[in-house]
């Protein structure tokens, strides 16, 4: 557990501070949400994910719990739950997807990973970017062509359920 902690705890409490807006909060969920990882152990199969995917599923059910409680109570109560239920898992799914793109982009060599991050989370163009790192323009692209067949191929590689 030491191990996966350090591994895992700092996009596990980065993920669940983005969905809860709350450090606190979200140091609650993660004490949850490892305490999960514990007793679930045994039962995670790799053949269905990956462990980080396995662990941010988890991490987000334990986040819209969080979320849930924070209600006050309503005028009409099944109206109120219905929404705050829908903002809370699409919140919750939109940061999941986010940084299971971040983990998967992670594993890519070095030299593609940063590219994807200065395309997509700076939004430089290719050209931008040849021009930041000094390399020339028509490695950029080929680079880059071949960063997002191999994230294409890794997304595609993951079992049905873990992108659920």
């Amino acid at each position: 557990m030491e191990r996966i902690s350090e591994r895992f705890g700092d996009m596990l409490l980065g993920y669940l501070t983005g969905v809860l807006g709350d450090r606190a909060a979200a140091e609650d969920a993660l004490q949850l949400t490892m305490i999960e990882v514990w007793r679930r152990g045994p039962t995670y199969d790799p053949e269905r994910g990956s462990l980080a995917t396995w662990m941010l599923t988890i991490a987000r059910s334990r986040a819209i719990e969080q979320l849930r409680r924070r209600v006050p109570e309503p005028y009409d109560p099944s109206v109120v739950a219905r929404e705050v239920d829908r903002e809370s898992e699409d919140r919750a799914d939109e940061l999941l997807e986010h940084w299971r793109m971040t983990a998967l982009i992670a594993s890519l060599p070095v030299e593609q990973s940063n590219l994807l991050r200065m395309r997509f989370y700076e939004g430089l163009t290719q050209r931008e970017i040849a021009q930041r790192t000094g390399v020339p323009l028509g490695t950029v692209k080929m680079r880059m062509v071949q960063a997002l067949t191999r994230l294409r191929d890794m997304v595609e590689e993951e079992p049905e359920r873990s992108r659920a």
